[in-house]
């Protein structure tokens, strides 16, 4: 089990991976921009981190670069969730800290496989229910 922020200013998507990682066992919480999700990251640590791109406030290329100044999220995986299909905004969120991309909509299965790939990678033990 991994404690997972999931960013995303619409509400159907962030109770739709939020329900998919809670089946998986995962602890999430969630947040509707940039400017949220940092705030809940300054006081609280997390194994993994989902954000969308394009959101107000603060999108999820700031967020990743705010975080990634934050000493204990340095190495925490970061997958971004969008519709865009941009090479331009793929290589400015990796250059920026983000570890990997999926594109919207969002196929649950997929999403989970993703996940567990990066908690592996980041040394976090993944259960065999989570495939």
């Amino acid at each position: 089990m991994a404690k997972i922020l999931v960013v995303d200013d619409s509400r159907v998507m962030l109770e739709m991976v939020k329900a998919s990682l809670l089946t998986e066992g995962h602890d999430v919480e969630t947040a509707e921009d940039g400017v949220e999700a940092l705030n809940i990251a300054r006081t609280e640590e997390f194994d993994l981190v989902l954000s969308d791109i394009n959101m107000p406030n603060m999108n999820g290329i700031g967020l990743v670069s705010r975080l990634r100044k934050i000493e204990r999220y340095d190495n925490t995986p970061i997958i971004m969730l969008t519709t865009e299909n941009s090479e331009f905004k793929k290589d400015n969120a990796k250059t920026m800290g983000a570890n990997a991309w999926l594109q919207k909509p969002i196929d649950p299965v997929r999403l989970i496989k993703a996940i567990n790939t990066m908690l592996a990678k980041a040394g976090h033990i993944v259960s065999s229910r989570d495939g």
